[in-house]
């Protein structure tokens, strides 16, 4: 094959040429434009390479089209990557036509690489991989006193003590963990309740597990964010809660759906919510919420984007839908069958979908 006519090779010659044209003025050096996309040296090189070409994710290249967008990128040193809400119009019609751009040529490219959708990387287009070297913090709900007491094994003082007893939402935090480990192997990944938090964590990838009932740290965030879906604690076992969504100057809410049967209920379907934005406490890092009215509901939002038989085709829609994005939620039902929270399906089940923004 002429590499001169391949699609790969085409990507890196365009990354570079961005590097050392994008602004006449200022060439950049590899390592500048490392530190401004939180990347190593080694990274931008073999995404430029002429050689071995590696092709970035999409995360990835929708930074490059928001750096190269402006040049007040340039306004400051370090150099830095704007958030899309900093962007002017003309900056952001910039933005959305050279991500355009570059992500048509990476679709190109994922035909020419190792295996299909660049086996080589199963993680390559993960919303679970973060920049390399960037500290990860999950920060999962902690079981209220009441309930521990009444657990075996919960009194650290116990020979038998099991120190993950006091996470509440233990299915989703140890489904979670194990992914964002592996998808971010150079990455320090802490866990955390929220009574646990330090402050150097709120500056780092946080991870929210856990709705406003038990989360005090989703509970405050969610007041700081732009986000139209706010989550109704619940009140009483006659009052499970659910989402409200404000559309229209209306408020719809969602409930999950639970079945009597005697003196016992049994829940059917849980409503979760997955919602990710450049965190305000650093908008050089993110914040993820995966909640739900109940601990299903918080297991079927990781695993929309955890689960082997689902998550590729979800990833898929979530780039597709939200293309130009940093900031999106998505509202959804989570079927429980037979006690077991069953994984929704958002590319292909518009009946799972309840809301998503923005639209």
């Amino acid at each position: 094959m002429n590499t001169a006519e391949d699609p790969v090779h085409r990507l890196a010659r365009r990354l570079r040429s961005l590097r050392t044209e994008g602004w006449p003025d200022q060439p950049l050096t590899q390592g500048e434009l490392a530190a401004a996309l939180g990347a190593s040296v080694p990274l931008i090189s073999s995404w430029e390479s002429q050689t071995h070409p590696k092709s970035p994710p999409r995360a990835r290249l929708d930074a490059y089209a928001r750096f190269f967008a402006t040049e007040r990128s340039l306004a400051q040193t370090p150099f830095r990557v704007l958030s899309k809400s900093q962007l002017t119009s003309e900056e952001r019609a910039r933005h959305t036509e050279l991500f355009r751009e570059l992500t048509s040529l990476r679709d190109g490219a994922q035909g020419h690489e190792p295996g299909p959708g660049a086996a080589d990387d199963p993680f390559a287009d993960s919303h679970w991989r973060f920049p390399p070297d960037q500290d990860i913090t999950i920060v999962c709900s902690a079981l209220p006193p009441e309930y521990l007491e009444s657990m075996p094994y919960s009194d650290p003082d116990a020979p038998d003590y099991v120190d993950l007893y006091r996470f509440a939402d233990l299915d989703a935090l140890l489904e979670l963990y194990g992914h964002i480990r592996a998808a971010n192997p150079m990455s320090h990944v802490r866990v955390r309740t929220p009574a646990e938090v330090q402050p150097d964590d709120y500056t780092t990838h946080l991870v929210l597990l856990g709705g406003v009932d038990w989360n005090s740290i989703t509970a405050e965030l969610l007041h700081r964010l732009d986000v139209p879906v706010t989550q109704m604690a619940r009140e009483s076992d006659d009052e499970p809660g659910g989402f409200v969504v404000e559309a229209n100057g209306e408020k719809i809410k969602f409930s999950p759906t639970l079945r009597q049967e005697g003196d016992r209920e049994y829940l059917i379907e849980d409503v979760a919510h997955f919602f990710r934005a450049p965190s305000p406490l650093n908008d050089k890092r993110t914040v993820t919420i995966c909640n739900g009215n109940y601990q299903r509901g918080t297991l079927g939002a990781v695993r929309a984007l955890t689960d082997a038989r689902f998550r590729r085709r979800n990833e898929k829609y979530l780039h597709r839908r939200f293309p130009d994005e940093g900031t999106f939620s998505i509202l959804c039902r989570v079927k429980v069958f037979l006690g077991a929270a069953v994984t929704p399906d958002w590319s292909t089940s518009s009946e799972d979908l309840l809301h998503e923004w923005p639209v």
